[in-house]
C-alpha cells in the first residue's frame, strides 16, 4: 500500500468500498496514544493512489480491537457506508474468527452468550447479569479445531459486535487467549501478541447487492505455526 507504513493489504476494492487486512496494533481510528491508525492511513492512501483533492470520505462500518489484525471493510461513500452499518446492526455481515485458547473449551462446539457491560474509564469490559444499566447480550458460536500442548484453534463466528467480546467470553469460561494482556489473567506472557485473526468477512455489496467473501490467513508465527508443525 502506497504512502503508509505499516503496509496494509488491500483485498478488494471499487467506488463504494475497500477491503483491507488490517495489522495487528494499530489502531482502528484514532485514539489517545496518537499512534497512525487505519482509517486515516487509508484515508490518506486513497488521496495519494487516485490524486483526490481535499477531504476522502471512509465510512467507518465495524472495528477490531488494536492488537487484532485480519479483514475490514470501509465504506468509500456515505450510501454504502449507511447500508453496511445497516447490515452490521442488523447482523447481516457474517465475521469469523480464529483464535488460539489456553485449555479446551467444552464442549468442543457450541455458542457462548452473555451479558456485557464496559467500563470506559479503565477500557476493560465484564461479564454481568442481564438486567444490569448498559449491558448488552454478547453471542458467538465456536468450533475447537485441534487442540496441542494444552492450547487450542478455535473457529469463532461473531453474532454481537460488541468491544472485546471474544476475548471476554473466553476467558470467562476459563480459556483465555493466548497473548492477551488484558484479559488473560496468571497465563498472558508480557509482550506476546493476542492470538486472535479476522479470517474471513462476507457481505452483500451495499450497491450492487452481490455476496462478498474475503479471507485472510493468521501470520505465521506463534502460536499459529504449533498447527502447521502438527499438521
Amino acid at each position: 500500500m502506497a504512502g503508509g507504513v505499516p503496509s496494509i493489504p488491500v483485498l478488494y476494492e471499487d467506488n463504494h468500498v475497500i477491503v483491507v487486512v488490517k495489522p495487528p496494533n494499530v489502531p482502528t481510528q484514532e485514539d489517545d496514544s496518537r499512534d497512525p491508525d487505519l482509517l486515516t492511513l487509508i484515508k490518506a492512501d486513497l488521496k495519494h493512489r487516485h490524486g483526490k483533492p481535499g477531504n476522502v470520505f471512509l465510512g467507518l462500518v465495524h472495528r477490531l480491537d488494536r492488537p487484532v489484525g485480519g479483514v475490514m471493510v470501509f465504506a468509500k461513500t456515505s450510501k454504502a457506508a449507511s447500508r453496511l452499518s445497516d447490515a452490521v446492526r442488523t447482523r447481516a455481515i457474517g465475521k469469523q474468527y480464529r483464535a488460539v485458547v489456553h485449555g479446551k473449551p467444552s464442549p468442543a462446539s457450541g455458542t457462548l452468550r452473555h451479558h456485557l457491560l464496559k467500563d470506559a474509564r479503565t477500557n476493560m469490559v465484564a461479564v454481568v447479569k442481564a438486567n444490569l444499566p448498559g449491558a448488552k447480550e454478547a453471542i458467538l458460536d465456536y468450533r475447537v479445531l485441534s487442540s496441542q500442548e494444552g492450547l487450542s484453534l478455535v473457529e469463532v463466528e461473531l453474532h454481537t459486535g460488541r468491544p472485546h467480546q471474544i476475548r471476554v467470553q473466553f476467558a470467562t469460561i476459563g480459556c483465555p487467549l493466548v497473548g492477551d494482556q488484558r484479559y488473560g489473567g496468571p497465563l498472558a506472557v508480557p509482550g506476546q501478541q493476542i492470538a486472535l485473526w479476522s479470517t474471513s468477512l462476507s457481505f452483500e455489496h451495499p450497491v450492487s447487492k452481490e455476496l462478498l467473501r474475503f479471507h485472510s490467513e493468521p501470520p505465521a508465527a506463534y502460536p499459529w505455526l504449533l498447527w502447521e508443525k502438527h499438521s
